[in-house]
């Protein structure tokens, strides 16, 4: 198997693609951790609905699963999650991830808008800024919910370093330890640093692990299966995490094949 990586435009990766059995085979790449909408901490380069769009055109990046920086914020998530929705309807590449607090006042309500009224095959979750821990029980109704509902649990355990973040707005990255079994439900970590054993059964996106060797050295102790690319775009710039995922050859064609678009498709039923 040959690869050919493009960089162009001060070191971004333009396209990518796959020769298997002499035959070019273009590699389909789906970003499975988006955020639209502004960061109120201070402006980010593709903060822009149409630029981030643009700049997933020129890194061939077909779609991705969008949340939304005012579901973290915000306390009306039934307008952000319409305001979403919306947004999303614009592109055709973007598919909406709905916000929801498990311990807000109506939050089963939020739920069933993003599942019933939406569509939304996700919901995304910020336990560290909507401030309850993991073992909330909450928290495992809805992962009961979210089950029977056939939709998947985006978990942020993170969203910004600690050490960048706001005086105003210290927040620690969350603990997964407390995470309960998930049953049949499908949920994936969102910009965790894996750190020791990866929980059971769970997903993760490619965006904070480390180092351009960092998702084959992951491949050591988890499947290639459970690993979704992500970018956590437009806080991190997308090409990051591409350039990680396709450094120098490390991973052979049927994991890349796996980890850039086939785990989504199979995890979000796209």
């Amino acid at each position: 198997m040959k690869r050919r990586q493009l960089l162009k435009a001060a070191a971004a990766v333009s396209a990518i693609s796959v020769k298997a059995s002499g035959e070019p085979s273009p590699l389909e790449i789906i970003d499975s951790n988006v955020s639209l909408f502004r960061w109120p901490f201070r402006r980010l380069p593709l903060d822009e609905t149409k630029t981030l769009v643009a700049k997933m055109r020129t890194l061939e990046i077909g779609s991705a699963m969008a949340g939304s920086f005012e579901g973290i914020f915000h306390r009306d998530l039934s307008a952000v999650n319409e305001r979403l929705a919306k947004e999303c309807s614009r592109f055709p590449e973007l598919h909406p991830i709905g916000s929801v607090n498990p311990i807000a006042s109506g939050w089963e309500g939020d739920f069933s808008e993003c599942v019933e009224k939406h569509r939304m095959s996700g919901i995304r979750l910020h336990p560290g800024y909507h401030g309850y821990e993991l073992d909330n029980p909450n928290f495992a109704k809805l992962i009961v919910m979210a089950a029977e509902a056939g939709v998947v649990i985006q978990l942020a355990c993170a969203l910004e370093d600690t050490r960048t973040q706001n005086d105003i707005v210290s927040v620690p990255d969350v603990d997964i330890s407390a995470l309960p079994d998930t049953g049949a439900c499908r949920v994936q970590l969102l910009n965790w640093r894996p750190r020791g054993s990866v929980p059971s059964g769970v997903y993760l996106d490619t965006a904070r692990i480390d180092g351009t060797d960092g998702i084959a050295s992951l491949l050591a102790t988890v499947s290639p299966g459970r690993i979704l690319f992500g970018t956590h775009a437009p806080f991190l710039i997308p090409e990051a995490a591409l350039i990680r995922a396709v450094h120098e050859n490390q991973l052979e064609e049927g994991p890349l094949r796996q980890i850039l678009a086939g785990n989504v498709n199979r995890l979000f039923g796209q």
